[in-house]
């Protein structure tokens, strides 16, 4: 099944307006310093979210449906964006059912999507523990969750003086991961079925 099409409204860029295809967007925002874009379903809501601040839109939480909510309960989703790869990354996670952002980390330099992914899963596990908290997590990244569950990071990315710090956090999450055991399930985002998990950036 394809994807659906999506639109890119560009607020920082090279040159800001509204693409209608990722590639078209990322020669506008790679590599740009604090590039501001996000993707949106329709040109509709992309040309109405043009004439907005950028602040308007980038870094809002998105809601999933009332009938979602009630089906899902009390649970946790982990995302993370990058610009490129390598690319400044960013993760974060949001509580359920009311939306409400837990904690945001980055962006760190010369990152990845997976290693963000990693990165979030292992932040809230960590976390939860120490609050005594057993809710689900969900991430819509197959290879994070893999990674988490094999307890370490396989990315191929290559060390570099600008990761120093991502590549610091890869160590500690792994150790944690090897001398830690956490009740908490970690299950994959149904994007297909629910949609942009909640903790989407909205970048692509």
């Amino acid at each position: 099944m394809s994807k659906p099409q999506k639109w890119y409204v560009v607020w920082q860029g090279r040159q800001p307006g509204i693409y209608a295809s990722w590639d078209e967007c990322a020669e506008q925002v790679k590599g740009f310093p604090d590039a501001k874009y996000k993707a949106f379903p329709t040109r509709a809501e992309a040309e109405a979210a043009f004439k907005d601040e950028a602040a308007d839109h980038i870094g809002r939480v998105s809601k999933p449906s009332p009938e979602l909510l009630r089906q899902l309960g009390e649970c946790y989703a982990v995302d993370a964006a990058c610009s490129g790869y390598p690319g400044p990354v960013e993760y974060r996670c949001v509580h359920l059912p009311d939306c409400k952002e837990i904690f945001h980390q980055g962006p760190y330099a010369d990152g990845s999507v997976n290693v963000g992914e990693f990165l979030a899963i292992v932040h809230a596990l960590a976390l939860f523990k120490e609050k005594q908290i057993g809710a689900t997590i969900y991430s819509d990244s197959e290879i994070a969750t893999g990674w988490v569950k094999d307890r370490r990071c396989k990315t191929k990315l290559l060390p570099t003086e600008k990761n120093a710090k991502l590549f610091d956090l890869i160590q500690r999450a792994e150790q944690w991961l090897e001398l830690n055991e956490y009740p908490n399930k970690v299950l994959k985002w149904d994007t297909e079925e629910w949609g942009e998990n909640p903790a989407d950036f909205g970048r692509k």
